[in-house]
């Protein structure tokens, strides 16, 4: 069983930044990609940003030049640095990993969710 556990959400106002992270756990033989979704009250689930195995990065034009995302292998970590926060920004952050477990496929395992929000 894999599990992912996300930190660092919170309550800030616009224009300061946040941290998440989200630790992966359990029989992993191999992660391929990790990236943050977001997904703000009536509307659906987006991507944020990605990252590949090897550190090759994408992200959301929405995000782009304030957002970081980068991944600690040895910890099986993905981390979200956001800076320059928008009210619009607000949203629960999942975290998502596409992992290869013991005696199983790759499979996308997801995050329990962190809330983010913005005060203008």
């Amino acid at each position: 069983q894999v599990q992912l556990v996300e930190s660092g959400g919170g309550l800030v106002q616009a224009g300061e930044s946040l941290r998440l992270s989200c630790a992966a756990s359990g029989s992993i033989f191999f992660i391929n990609a990790m990236g943050w979704y977001r997904q703000a009250p009536g509307n659906q689930r987006e991507l944020v940003a990605a990252i590949g195995s090897g550190g090759h990065t994408n992200y959301a034009d929405s995000v782009k030049g304030r957002f970081t995302i980068s991944r600690d292998n040895a910890k099986n970590t993905v981390y979200l640095q956001m800076n320059s926060l928008k009210p619009e920004d607000t949203a629960v952050y999942y975290c998502a990993a596409e992992v290869v477990a013991a005696d199983t496929a790759e499979y996308r395992y997801w995050g329990q969710g962190t809330q983010v929000t913005v005060s203008s």
